[in-house]
This record gives C-alpha cells, structure tokens and sequence, in this order.
C-alpha cells in the first residue's frame, strides 16, 4: 500500500467507527476493564465486558468482532476461553487476541496453545509476548529468554520476525507495542512513532489497543484496523503528555484526546520515513508536541 491509500484508509474507518457505533465485546484483564470500556466509547464504538462462558459463546455469534486479553487469569478462562475462541472460529468471527502474561502459568499456556487452531485475526503484545506466542506455537525456534511479568524484555526490533511469521500463520495482522509500534500483516511492515512514556506509568494502555483495534475491526481489514489504533493512540497519548506531565491527569486527557481526534487530523498525522518502501512513522506536526518529542 502507498502512503496516500493508507491515509485514506485510516480516515475512512475512524469515521466509519464514529458513524456506525459498532459493538465488540470483551474478555479482558479484570484491573483495566474500565479503562478498556471508555477507550472503545471514546473512539465512538460500543463495549461489553464478559466473562461467562454461555454469554461469550452467545456474543461470538452476534458482535462483528471480539476481544480476548490474557490479563488477570482466573480458573474459569479454562472453559470459557477455548470456548469463546472455537465459537468466534465456527462463526468466522474476527478477533484480537493480547497474549498478556504468557509462560506465567500452566493455565495461561494451555489456553494459548489451544488458540493455535481458531487463529485470531489480529495478535497484539509487547515484543517479548509476541516472540514467545511464535515460540509456543512453534512457529519460530525457542532460543531462550523470557517475559518478566507483563513487561517486555526485548526491544520491538528483536520481534520483528516473529510477529511476521505470526501475520502469515494467521493470516491477520500482529501489532508489537513499545518505543515504537510495529504493525505487519506478514507482507506490509510499518513502523510507528509517538505516544509517551506516561502511558507505562498507567494500567491498561495495551489492553485499552486492544480493545479499540477490535473495534476498527468491525470495519476494517486486520492490518488497517491495528495500525488505525496504534496511530489514534500514538497521537492521544503525544498530545495528552504535551498538557499533563502526571499519570491521573495524563489518562484523563488521553481519553479526551482519543475523543476529540478527527479523521483527517490522524490521517494527516502520518507520513513516509526512509527510503525503504512499506515502512512509515507518525509523524507529529503540531508545535506543542515537537516541543517534547525535541
């Protein structure tokens, strides 16, 4: 895709959203559903948090999309998460997966390798959870390492071919969270600047892209629906940190900012870097966010 299609990819769906109020569900980290909820509502789409398995099989077949998040696992995911994922699999029913916490536990790493065989459509995690998802799946060669709790223990280049491997298993998109985003399809790579370092001093901003991914889901391809919500949140989180140097004050404002943004101000927010072909940055034109980016 050229840069002039993705623009206009981007504008096209942040407006579909706002227009058609589209619903996507959620199975999500107990800590954050809050922050999960208003993020989806900000963006003009609709939530529900579920943890039943009758009620997620029953959304699987109705919501044009879904989103399962690892986050606080509890006994019950036993039943309810192979469930809901077989159902969205028998429904072909799209839906975004945060592989958070993975290795932590048997439980988590029954669940995850039961995911395998209904493929999600969009993968999303820091760089150590998506290298080990790969690993898990045996997708790539397991060579060591690990991920400390639910941060990253390698940088978002160290993931690069495996969330590349991961797109073309699945067939979707995979978005690695961090510094910078990446966010492939298996054949399309980009790579995304911006955001700020206040959102890892609050709870739930990768779980909260997860949810807003599964909502611009409804609407548009996997990779276009992950690199529209990288983008949203990339600029929300730069602006909100332009006004707010504090974490309460900063999640306030980055919810606002995430209302407030229009189609063609995130469109125009993204321009070609480099020379190589297929990879771009966020671009962050307005002078009160040069002032902190430098």
């Amino acid at each position: 895709m050229t840069e002039t299609e993705i623009r206009s990819a981007i504008a096209r769906v942040v407006d579909a959203v706002r227009e058609k109020n589209p619903l996507a569900p959620s199975i999500t980290n107990t800590v954050t559903q809050d922050f999960v909820a208003n993020a989806q509502l900000a963006i003009g789409g609709s939530a529900a948090m579920l943890y039943l398995a009758d009620e997620c099989k029953q959304m699987a077949k109705i919501a044009p999309a879904f989103y399962i998040n690892m986050g606080t696992a509890m006994p019950f995911y036993a039943e309810t998460l192979p469930r809901t994922a077989k159902a969205l699999h028998e429904n072909n029913t799209s839906w975004v997966l945060d592989p958070v916490g993975i290795g932590l536990s048997s439980l988590r790493t029954d669940i995850l390798k039961q995911f395998k065989n209904f493929a999600p459509t969009i993968i999303r995690g820091n760089a150590s959870e998506i290298i080990a998802l790969a690993k898990l799946w045996n997708l790539i060669e397991d060579t060591g390492g690990q991920v400390r709790g639910v941060d990253s223990t390698e940088k978002v280049s160290s993931a690069k071919d495996a969330a590349i491997t991961l797109a073309k298993f699945t067939g979707g998109a995979v978005a690695v969270s961090g510094e910078e985003d990446f966010v492939t399809d298996g054949t399309e790579e980009i790579t995304c600047a911006g955001g700020s370092i206040l959102s890892t001093k609050i709870t739930g901003s990768g779980c909260a892209l997860g949810g807003v991914m599964a909502i611009y889901l409804t609407v548009a391809t996997p990779f276009i629906a992950a690199l529209t919500a990288t983008t949203m949140f990339n600029l929300a989180g730069t602006k909100a940190a332009a006004q707010f140097t504090a974490p309460a004050s900063f999640k306030v404002n980055f919810l606002d900012n995430l209302y407030n943004l229009t189609a063609q101000v995130v469109s125009d927010n993204f321009r070609v870097v480099g020379s190589m072909e297929n990879i771009f940055e966020l671009s962050l034109q307005a002078p009160e966010i040069k002032n902190i980016l430098g």
